[in-house]
């Protein structure tokens, strides 16, 4: 099983990062994609367009709680999942990408606890 890690798109890329994968929906603003060095875009793994409208419509972060809740129902049912857990089992090292400037409350955070989590009771 892999190690699995989060960071910010926006820091630069390193060999320790493993398999670079992007998980948001958007094209994170003033990245070329030759200078992303991403194995993989996972952005079907991403929180709804719904969810990641409501969430940004304000810097309210009263809704982290309810967003959290609301994207882990989402991963629940979601294939994409599966397509990450596979890569995770068969790459040393997996770094999930992300754009959001609030590194205490993003999805990718709350998509690191779930596929932990997974994998411990695995």
């Amino acid at each position: 099983m892999g190690a699995l890690q989060i960071k910010r798109i926006y820091q630069p890329a390193d060999k320790s990062d493993g398999k670079r994968i992007l998980v948001d929906r958007l094209w994170p603003r003033g990245v070329k994609k030759e200078a992303a060095h991403l194995d993989i875009w996972l952005k079907t793994i991403a929180p709804s367009e719904a969810l990641r409208k409501w969430f940004h419509q304000d810097s309210d972060r009263a809704k982290w709680d309810e967003f959290k809740a609301n994207y882990l129902l989402e991963l629940k049912e979601n294939p994409a999942v599966n397509e990450l857990l596979d890569m995770i089992s068969k790459n040393e090292k997996v770094t999930l990408l992300y754009a959001a400037h609030d590194e205490q409350h993003n999805h990718a955070l709350v998509l690191l606890e779930f596929v932990n989590e997974l994998l411990k009771s695995k």
